[in-house]
């Protein structure tokens, strides 16, 4: 009874040695297959690249490898589908790559934007637009990321006003006091009109809510500019003259408040180039020394 005892806890303990070994192994191979992907990918080999992705996954899927793996996975996937349209399955399985890193990271705001894009360029509106609005909403996501997505939004609510309000007969350029000028007036179209007013409306919304999650966004002030221009267009074209200059002197002030917030993103930026620079110059000199 007692060998028998024994045979068994060597058993279990052999089957335990054996599985963590075979754990560890596929542990090392997916960090090797996550290393040759890395290069395949740095060197545009993207179907190399793409197979040693998938090993890494297959390998050790719950691990920190694994996952960085599906992160580049995504990428590969997008870079393929970019670089032939027709390859609408890459784009496809890149989406759901992206949004299974999304699932473990709601943060990941990289990943966020690659499936907004895609989704552009499969000319997806409608699951485009939901898309953003869903990251709008959700409270899990870290406000300047919220903020993005709502001036995303209102970029395009932007973009439908300035198509109506940018060209003539609606911009007509005059003469006054010997100076030219621009002059707003009404689409003679009326459904026009109310396209207009209506992405006006939209799109200031959208950026005001956006300004209240991130004061600091240079984006976000710049988009919030850009929308105070087309409501004084607008206050304009309805002949209020007075809330047309109150809304232009709050549209330079926004615009002050965007070059303020870019120049100093753009001075941090410099800075911590500068800084990666010198530590980079710093390894190499002590590395000509030894």
């Amino acid at each position: 009874m007692r060998f028998s005892r024994l045979g068994i806890i060597s058993l279990v303990l052999l089957t335990v040695l054996i599985g963590t070994n075979c754990t560890y192994y596929n542990r090392v191979l997916a960090r090797k297959n996550l290393v040759d992907g890395g290069t395949a990918y740095k060197n545009r080999k993207f179907d190399e690249a793409e197979q040693n992705f998938r090993y890494a996954i297959d390998r050790d899927p719950e691990s920190k490898e694994g996952k960085t793996a599906r992160l580049f996975l995504a990428r590969t996937l997008h870079s393929q589908f970019i670089g032939n349209r027709q390859e609408i399955a890459k784009a496809e399985e890149a989406i759901k790559e992206y949004k299974g890193v999304l699932a473990q990271d709601i943060s990941d705001q990289s990943s966020f934007s690659a499936v907004g894009s895609l989704l552009e360029n499969l000319n997806r509106d409608a699951e485009w637009q939901q898309w953003i609005v869903d990251r709008t909403n959700n409270e899990q996501v870290p406000a300047p990321q919220r903020a993005e997505a709502l001036t995303k939004l209102a970029a395009k609510k932007y973009s439908c006003a300035n198509e109506i309000s940018d060209v003539e007969p609606v911009k007509k350029t005059v003469t006054k006091e010997g100076k030219q000028i621009f002059e707003f007036s009404k689409p003679q179209d009326p459904a026009t009109f109310q396209t207009f007013s209506g992405c006006v409306q939209e799109g200031s919304e959208l950026i005001d809510r956006a300004v209240k999650l991130d004061n600091n966004s240079d984006a976000v002030w710049s988009y919030k500019a850009n929308m105070l221009v087309q409501q004084s267009r607008l206050a304009e074209m309805n002949g209020n003259t007075q809330q047309r200059d109150a809304l232009r002197a709050e549209a330079d002030k926004a615009k002050e408040r965007f070059t303020e917030l870019a120049t100093a993103r753009k001075a941090k930026e410099d800075a911590l180039k500068a800084e990666k620079e010198a530590q980079a110059n710093a390894a190499n000199s002590n590395s000509a020394k030894q």
